[in-house]
């Protein structure tokens, strides 16, 4: 399993935007083959950025969703958005401490 992490800075005239096309797209992202988390977070500092969090059960999972017409359809749009590039990051689970 991989974990992918997208740090998004937004225009704040922007933000409910976002947020309400997160809640049309999510269910599409959630259900792409091998993603097995999908979580959305909010700065509690700052209310222009957001992450996404998401699990994947491969890379080539995730790489399969970049090169889908679902990220093609999402993406730029989100973009057009931003005040600041988009950062991201795919990590491994070192260690969960239950």
């Amino acid at each position: 399993m991989i974990i992918r992490i997208v740090k998004m800075t937004f225009e704040p005239r922007h933000v409910e935007h976002f947020r309400s096309l997160f809640v049309g797209w999510a269910p599409r992202i959630r259900s792409f083959q091998g993603c097995t988390h999908l979580a959305l977070l909010h700065d509690v500092n700052d209310t222009r950025v957001f992450f996404t969090y998401s699990h994947w059960q491969d890379p080539a999972d995730l790489e399969a969703y970049r090169n889908s017409d679902v990220f093609a359809g999402v993406w730029p749009v989100v973009k057009t958005l931003f005040t600041a590039p988009a950062e991201a990051w795919t990590v491994d689970l070192e260690q969960q401490i239950p």
